[in-house]
């Protein structure tokens, strides 16, 4: 076979892929590999410098098949093809799964809408690359844009070296010393403070020059402050359960964290539309931003309540808000009504009359009244209870609706008390929002009618009134449990949900699967 007929045969067959085909082969001129075959195997070989593995790309193999083709005079054309296509499937696997993920994310749980099937060509992007010879650069234009995924990519690379280095990597070689009462509060003593200590110096949460001592005091406390509000935790200054346990977390463990982050970035649409509300569960955060050329404005960030991780998590998935409606009625769900509402109702009558509850029967009609038969009629689902739009609301005075099927929809509370808790995972799977006012607003910038003076009194009109949206914003319910903030921190959040766990299952069976 003609060499200059090789690359007709190279297809390589992964889902969703386009062959590449070519006139003449990629890697080799004259028999030889050129420049650019040598560039794409130490890419490869960097491959974990995007969360990726090496060996899944066989990078080591044809490093050594490459070195040994520069020793050659002149290789067969058979060798050349086996090469060409072994470097090429390489680098077309390598390009997929930095753009797309290297996992299906319905396989974990989580319902994204992907990305458009062409939006991304990883063949044309080769080629394109190859030709132009700039595959370094296509390698950043393939990675997610996100401005997260490049901060992830820095602090892995930090996370890597405290893992490999000699002095630092030994500092969790050894378990912390049980605390005694179980906590450590400010002025205690305790043998195992200075390996803390040396910890918080090695992540950074303590300057170099810390005096180590077993006193627990003076700007050892700051750094255990700053500890807690990098990783969840209620920044009382106590070493606790919970602050010894993330104390506890090695280097090596943290760099798979960020390898599981940063694969979610990859599949998680931050980016699709114009104007979107991200919902980020493991830190119970919300962001409302526009997107302009790739650029993220946040416009504002508030707390959230979430789904608890025990019976009713929040599902995750993105979709277009349509609605908001104001004064909302709370149409309780039956699940809702059996285990909750209804015991409520039999143990004190009058919980009915005073949360504002009335019952809506099959035929429509609404009654006022409490009877033992309409409660029983709720509890087989002949008949539905709600609450009327008020002070007690459990929906609070606004809701916002992105049709699913899950039911899953944002809305205000009147337990706002709860938003100071550390840990929020305390709703049945919809999304309480700490500032309905701010988020309104930002739902409606665009609609000149909707003022913040009309947005309030149609929040407390005490009349449920539905708007359907002009310009629906794209909502994300997204799962990540590491964050780069503008100050260049890093914050680990708990796998509440045990979602990191499952993803890094499936992870370890896609790299075996492809050896």
């Amino acid at each position: 076979m003609s060499i200059l007929l090789i690359g007709l045969v190279l297809c390589v067959n992964f889902p969703g892929r386009v062959a590449l085909a070519e006139d003449r082969p990629l890697w080799f001129q004259d028999g030889r590999p050129v420049a650019q075959a040598l560039e794409a195997v130490a890419i490869l070989a960097d491959a974990s410098e995007e969360g990726l593995s090496p060996r899944k790309y066989g990078a080591d193999s044809l490093a050594r098949a490459l070195a040994a083709a520069q020793g050659v005079e002149a290789l067969s054309p058979g060798v050349i093809m086996r090469l060409e296509q072994d470097l090429t499937d390489a680098m077309l696997r390598y390009f997929n799964d930095l753009h797309f993920g290297q996992v299906d994310p319905r396989q974990i749980q989580e319902n994204f809408t992907p990305n458009t099937p062409d939006r991304f060509d990883p063949a044309a992007h080769l080629r394109r690359a190859v030709r132009a010879m700039r595959l370094r650069e296509a390698v950043a234009e393939a990675a997610p844009q996100v401005p997260l995924y490049d901060r992830l990519r820095q602090v892995l690379a930090h996370y890597r070296g405290l893992a490999a280095d000699p002095v630092f990597s030994k500092l969790w070689q050894s378990p912390l010393p049980p605390l005694p009462n179980g906590k450590l509060e400010i002025g205690d003593t305790h043998a195992g403070m200075p390996l803390v200590t040396l910890r918080l110096i090695a992540l950074g949460d303590l300057p170099r020059e810390t005096i180590v001592t077993e006193r627990y005091e003076g700007h050892i406390v700051k750094g255990i402050m700053d500890f807690q509000v990098r990783h969840g935790l209620e920044p009382d200054g106590v070493i606790g359960r919970k602050t010894l346990a993330q104390l506890a977390v090695s280097p090596s463990a943290r760099v798979r964290q960020i390898e599981l982050s940063m694969e979610r970035l990859r599949w998680t649409p931050l980016l699709h539309a114009p104007r979107m509300i991200a919902v980020n569960i493991p830190e119970h955060i919300l962001e409302a931003y526009e997107v302009q050329n790739g650029t993220i404005d946040v416009q504002t960030s508030m707390r959230v309540i979430i789904g608890s991780a025990l019976d009713t998590r929040t599902p995750l998935f993105d979709g277009r808000m349509r609605f908001i409606e104001f004064s909302p009625y709370w149409n309780v769900p039956l699940s809702i009504a059996r285990s909750e509402v209804v015991p409520k109702i039999l143990r004190d009558p009058s919980y009915f009359t005073r949360q504002g509850f009335e019952f809506v029967a099959a035929d429509g009609r609404i009654i006022t009244t409490l009877s033992m038969d309409d409660l029983e009629a709720v509890r087989i689902g002949q008949m539905r209870i709600r609450q009327r739009p008020g002070p007690k609301n459990a929906l609070g005075d606004i809701k916002f609706i992105f049709p699913n099927k899950d039911s899953i929809f944002l809305h205000h509370t009147p337990t706002t008390h709860l938003f100071e808790k550390q840990r929020r995972d305390l709703s049945h799977g919809c999304i309480r929002v700490e500032d309905p006012v701010g988020l309104a607003k930002f739902v409606l910038q665009h609609d000149q009618v909707w003022g913040e003076e009309r947005i309030r009194e149609a929040m407390s009109s005490g009349v449920s009134t539905t708007l359907r949206l002009r310009e629906p914003p794209q909502v994300v319910l997204a799962y990540n449990t590491v964050q780069v903030k503008n100050d260049g921190r890093v914050h680990f959040f708990q796998d509440i949900y045990g979602q990191d766990k499952l993803l890094d299952q499936a992870l370890r069976r896609s790299v075996q699967t492809s050896q």
